[in-house]
């Protein structure tokens, strides 16, 4: 299987090394490696030229944007830019954070995940942190769920979603649509990859509204956002989550923000949330 991978890269000299070093030494080679070095004012892009020079399968594409760091928007408009270098003779396409080591046999079976089963449409193992000197599951999420670092999308699931969007919640409603059109997802537990930074200690206080925005913009309702509010800030063992997380759902429904998702979409989100949420009470 062809695998295109596009990395977006903000001022990440210090770990892109490391992410590409293990990409290369991949089983199951990637056809094509694309870092979009996205406005990066350290040394990224010349640490990711060492690579390109050595490998004629990465690739560089400098993109200007926003040096703000802001979760969902940014991200998804840089590995945008990226895919629009590239051409369609891909079977899979993966985004993939520029602070990630895989282990090498990652690609291999993600292939062989894919390739034994049609109807799976996404596919990905699980990040792990450095928690003093051992690395240990990164457990903001269900097991069910592929991270944002680390996805991996068929080539007709990725068509059928129509792509990611452009929003903090792109990495939840590019499952839910996943299933919505049909499609399957695989999480394997096996495949452990390091995550060199913990998830979102590169966002700004102006992000922390955001994933209320964002519970709003899939559909969910006031009752479904306040359960999986209070859940992530019970993960992250930062209870003053909830207020910031439920003011955002508010202040996004008072400005009435387009949604991410169709009516149509909403209600059968709303519907699975609530069967999820049912079967682990019941």
């Amino acid at each position: 299987m062809n695998f295109y991978i596009v990395i977006p890269a903000h001022n990440e000299a210090n770990c892109i090394g490391s992410t590409l070093q293990s990409l290369v030494e991949q089983t199951h080679l990637p056809k094509k490696i694309l870092v979009v070095n996205d406005n990066s004012t350290d040394d990224t892009l010349a640490v990711v030229e060492k690579f390109s020079a050595r490998y004629s399968f990465i690739e560089i594409f400098n993109n200007t944007s926003s040096s703000v760091h802001l979760p969902g928007s940014k991200i998804v408009n840089a590995f945008y830019k990226g895919l629009q270098q590239l051409d369609e003779h891909y079977d899979v396409i993966c985004k993939y954070d520029a602070d990630l080591i895989f282990p090498k046999n990652y690609l291999e079976r993600l292939a062989e995940v894919f390739q034994q089963n049609p109807k799976i449409g996404m596919a990905g193992g699980f990040c792990y942190i450095k928690k003093q000197e051992t690395w240990k599951l990164e457990n903001l999420t269900n097991k069910d769920h592929i991270r944002g670092a680390l996805k991996a999308y068929r080539k007709d699931c990725f068509i059928a979603i129509k792509g990611l969007k452009p929003s903090m919640g792109w990495d939840t409603v590019d499952e839910l649509l996943c299933l919505y059109h049909g499609w399957k997802i695989k999480t394997l537990p096996d495949l452990k990859v390091k995550h060199l930074r913990p998830t979102g200690n590169t966002y700004t206080k102006a992000a922390k509204f955001k994933q209320g925005e964002a519970f709003y913009k899939l559909g969910y309702g006031f009752k479904i956002t306040f359960i999986a509010s209070l859940k992530l800030a019970f993960r992250k063992k930062q209870p003053r989550l909830l207020s910031d997380y439920l003011q955002g759902y508010l202040q996004a429904k008072q400005k009435k923000m387009p949604s991410l998702v169709s009516p149509e979409e909403g209600k059968w989100i709303r519907k699975y949330r609530w069967k999820k949420i049912k079967e682990k009470i019941f």
